[in-house]
């Protein structure tokens, strides 16, 4: 199955809004209504669709990454339950709370061999929250929910049916987290003993991290703000001015050198998020329709050979 953030365009700690307007363009430009009897179109419009479906919610977001994450860790699917590696459930939740404390010596082990200490001390988890730009330039408490594994209250982390005798079963727990003022994209946030709980041992710690929702037209690239502005094809060629809206509300204008190609970029210092320099990045104004006197320009620009 292909990859549904490279089917969107869109990197993998994209805010769950620009995952949105990614697919919403994208469906537009592909539809079948605006392609008639164009099977790759409708070819591209299934695999978009498709990868939609995979992220459409933050919870099928979390469950495909977290999927992703422990293919990886065991090595792909012959790896996975089921697969030709025969790990189980159990096998997976005690990697998930830092090995278990449940540990058996392997038959084939040597007698000389020392012997290893237990984990006593649930895993670590990562957990992305997103936020609007005005959440993390204000700073202040949000809450959010995440998956962890706790003590079983059924057995007192004795193990019993209910927890697969490992002592912790998995639960949606609640949190406010404390956002700093003038948060930065990709920032990581600490909270101690928030991570995995252990049957015998100490809780692991949470990593939360902040991905601020750019809005419409703006993206990420690191900590760096990149803004779209769109521009008509003739100011491209023969130059003139555009009027940016900066993420502060204000606008400004931005002069357009002659030649300028789809993609070029010009940066406004001080212009971006929080104080910090802006990128504006120039694409095509594409227009959903031409009145009578645009389609002649271009019908003369035709025959002139452009």
């Amino acid at each position: 199955m292909s990859d549904p953030y490279r089917t969107l365009g869109v990197s993998k700690d994209a805010p769950h809004p620009e995952i949105k307007r990614a697919f919403r363009k994208l469906a537009r430009q592909y539809h079948p209504d605006r392609n008639p009897d164009d099977s790759a179109a409708e070819e591209r419009f299934k695999s978009v669709q498709g990868a939609w479906e995979q992220l459409e919610t933050p919870e099928k977001r979390r469950q495909f990454d977290e999927e992703q994450q422990m293919k990886q860790a065991f090595g792909g699917m012959g790896g996975m339950p089921g697969g030709a590696g025969g790990i189980g459930i159990e096998d997976l939740l005690r990697q998930a709370m830092g090995g278990g404390g449940r540990r058996q010596s392997s038959p084939f082990s040597r007698q000389s061999r020392a012997p290893q200490p237990e984990v006593t001390k649930g895993a670590d988890i990562s957990s992305p929250l997103d936020i609007d730009i005005e959440q993390a330039l204000e700073g202040g408490k949000i809450q959010f929910t995440h998956n962890r594994l706790v003590r079983c209250s059924e057995c007192n982390a004795r193990g019993c049916v209910h927890c697969t005798n490992l002592g912790v079963r998995r639960k949606k727990t609640r949190l406010t987290v404390k956002i700093p003022k003038g948060a930065k994209h990709g920032q990581q946030l600490k909270l101690p003993k928030m991570g995995n709980e252990h049957p015998s041992g100490e809780p692991g710690d949470l990593t939360v991290t902040l991905r601020i929702d750019a809005e419409e037209g703006r993206r990420w690239e690191g900590e760096h703000l990149i803004q779209e502005v769109a521009v008509s094809y003739s100011t491209l060629m023969l130059g003139g001015d555009v009027r940016v809206q900066t993420p502060a509300g204000k606008t400004v204008s931005v002069k357009v050198s002659a030649a300028t190609r789809i993609g070029d970029r010009k940066r406004l210092p001080k212009m971006g998020y929080a104080g910090a320099d802006l990128d504006i990045e120039f694409i095509l104004d594409e227009l959903d329709s031409l009145s009578s006197s645009q389609k002649e320009a271009l019908e003369s620009l035709r025959d002139a050979g452009l």
